[in-house]
């Protein structure tokens, strides 16, 4: 699908006009041109109050769909802020031509972004009333009640369980990678290698990650900033020995500040083939309880199709085996859509969540990552449709509800079959407040390891600077040492400010 984009001549709406797009079509080109299969003439005026008209033909029908929203935006005085509202806009008037042309409603509006929560977080902390706030969430944004209440309840229920969120700007969270795995599977683009066969470079790693412990873990106690959580994640962090999981968490006691007070931390043990009685009896040493063991589906067909090298029978036996050993809060992953998969198969993978009942359950809707093996190689992998999908999500939400848990942190990726997202459900006062704190970006986040990324979060200003260690274990491997540097050079500078502003 060619869609001419005309009048409007200024590179920077190309993205948001492709990722709106995108939610319509599978493969679509736009540019700026005279011709195509669609042609939507956009055209900007005013000053103080900006007004969009989006006019779009369907050339093979000669059909014209039309749309015009203006917005106030006298109130926003820097340019870079005032720009955002006109791509807002821009933005508007392009989905409501797409709507009218393919019938299909968004019922997420023009948010293509992964935090949609954040944005109502933001406008309660401005002052408004629930009331206001979902008022201008429905007619700026055209977002349909049924996300809205679904965004509200899971910021009711995050303030329930983190009731001093908007205060822990002050602190910070860890997040430690591990980038290995016993296999890849085909959906994923995380940092992931396959470990068999690579302990000299899990070795180097390890060394590596110890350092960063250790510098970070000194400057947090020289400026006596607390931690929130730690969360383990990768690849699979129970891929390593239990030898090597037991050094890793006694260096994190060593040089973290106040470990015992740290609030949570979590584990991914997401592939049940790493899990053995000797690494749960490491956790259960060093007092982490809350694990991952992910099943993504119940369906043997599936597990080989996406390359998860374990059985359903293997992912409940080390489900009771975890739960024998003193785990008490186990989260487990499900994804929908996966290839194969319609309603019947979702259904029975309920059923089998039922009788385990972990703590928390995160349902994933399918996305199709670019680097992904899956994406690279779409035809083999059938999936279902955007009406399935979406009965699929349903059929998630009305069992959560049944069985007692509540949506407490959601987010929405690129590719997302049928445009919708994914959410976290817990049992009340068993959410992970990482989840929770990653995802409403209230605090920094200091990643450590191979493939870790960095979010540091200005205490004062809600400014953020991203930081990512390389992905690829040789390149950590070779400088370690500068990007933990780097990270203290942005760490000095972030809160240095907030002493003086103190």
């Amino acid at each position: 699908m060619r869609i001419a984009i005309q009048s409007l001549q200024d590179d920077r709406f190309l993205r948001p006009l492709r990722l709106i797009s995108g939610l319509f079509y599978e493969e679509s080109e736009v540019c700026f041109a005279e011709k195509g299969d669609l042609v939507v003439d956009i055209s900007i005026t005013g000053e103080d109050i900006v007004t969009a008209s989006a006019a779009l033909t369907e050339m093979s029908t000669g059909n014209v769909y039309r749309e015009t929203f203006a917005k106030d935006v006298s109130a926003f005085e820097n340019e870079k802020e005032r720009f955002k509202q006109v791509k807002h806009t821009v933005s508007y008037v392009y989905l409501s031509v797409l709507q009218q042309l393919t019938g299909i409603e968004q019922k997420w509006g023009v948010l293509t972004g992964v935090r949609p929560t954040k944005l109502l977080h933001k406008k309660l902390q401005s002052g408004m009333t629930k009331e206001e706030a979902h008022k201008e969430l429905r007619e700026d944004y055209l977002i349909h009640d049924e996300k809205i209440d679904l965004m509200q309840r899971i910021v009711d229920r995050q303030l329930a369980a983190v009731p001093d969120l908007y205060k822990l700007k002050d602190e910070v969270s860890i997040y430690i990678g591990i980038p290995f795995c016993p296999t890849k599977c085909a959906y994923c683009t995380f940092p992931a290698y396959a470990i068999n066969g690579r302990q000299g470079s899990v070795d180097s790693f390890l060394g590596g990650l110890h350092y960063e412990i250790r510098e970070i873990g000194k400057f947090l106690k020289e400026k006596g900033i607390t931690i929130t959580t730690v969360y383990y994640g990768g690849g699979t962090p129970t891929s390593i020995t239990a030898e090597e999981m037991d050094m890793l968490y006694e260096e994190m006691y060593e040089s973290f500040p106040g470990v015992a007070s740290i609030r949570e931390v979590t584990v991914e043990a997401g592939r049940p083939d790493t899990i053995t009685p000797e690494k749960l009896e490491v956790l259960k040493k060093w007092n982490i309880d809350r694990i991952s063991i992910n099943p993504q589906s119940y369906h043997e067909e599936t597990l080989k199709a996406i390359g998860r090298h374990h059985t359903v029978e293997e992912t409940i036996e080390k489900y009771h085996l975890a739960r024998s050993m003193g785990m008490n809060n186990i989260n487990m992953d499900l994804i929908i859509g996966l290839p194969g998969e319609g309603l019947d198969i979702f259904k029975h993978t309920l059923e089998e969540t039922e009788k385990l009942m972990p703590e928390s359950l995160t349902v994933h809707t399918l996305s199709f990552k670019r680097a992904s093996e899956m994406t690279q190689n779409k035809r083999k992998y059938k999936v279902a449709g955007r009406e399935e999908i979406t009965e699929m999500m349903h059929m998630a939400e009305d069992w959560t509800l049944c069985h007692g848990y509540v949506p407490y942190y959601l987010y929405r990726q690129k590719n997302i079959l049928g445009n919708l997202e994914n959410v976290g459900y817990a049992i009340p006062e068993q959410e992970s407040i990482y989840n929770i704190v990653i995802m409403e970006e209230v605090q920094s986040i200091i990643g450590l390891g191979c493939g870790a990324s960095s979010k540091f979060v200005n205490p004062q200003t809600g400014a953020i600077t991203h930081f990512a260690n390389p992905k690829d274990p040789k390149s950590y491997n070779d400088g370690y040492v500068k990007y933990t540097e780097d990270k203290l050079r942005i760490l000095e500078e972030l809160f240095t400010e907030r002493s003086i502003v103190k």
